[in-house]
């Protein structure tokens, strides 16, 4: 938590990378893809762990609190909304600016299929 806050500061609800940050730290983190698996399926970060986002709450028992969630999703959005519920649980979260999207225009690697 203190690096999480040494990093991005007090106010963390904001708090977010782009793929090219995010990408050289990805061991720092526990990837959560918050789409669908079909979306999931179709390209994923290759640690990436998938809990739809309309899941989430029932299943935050299978995350880690001491270690800094990456939440994913196509564009952003619902990685953000997923964000918002993880550090109302008391998760440290941060966002993937522009979701799998910039990760896949930045040339990026992308696993396909279920895991």
């Amino acid at each position: 938590m203190e690096l999480f806050k040494k990093l991005f500061g007090q106010n963390s609800s904001s708090a977010s990378l782009s793929a090219q940050e995010a990408e050289p730290r990805l061991k720092e983190f526990l990837v959560l893809d918050v789409r669908q698996p079909a979306e999931f399926q179709v390209g994923h970060i290759a640690s990436a762990k998938l809990i739809p986002l309309d899941k989430l709450n029932q299943r935050l028992n299978e995350l880690p609190k001491d270690k800094t969630i990456l939440c994913v999703c196509r564009s952003g959005a619902r990685s953000g909304v997923a964000v918002r519920q993880l550090q109302s649980a008391g998760y440290d979260a941060i966002n993937l600016r522009g979701g799998m999207a910039a990760w896949q225009r930045a040339g990026l690697a992308v696993k396909k299929g279920t895991r």
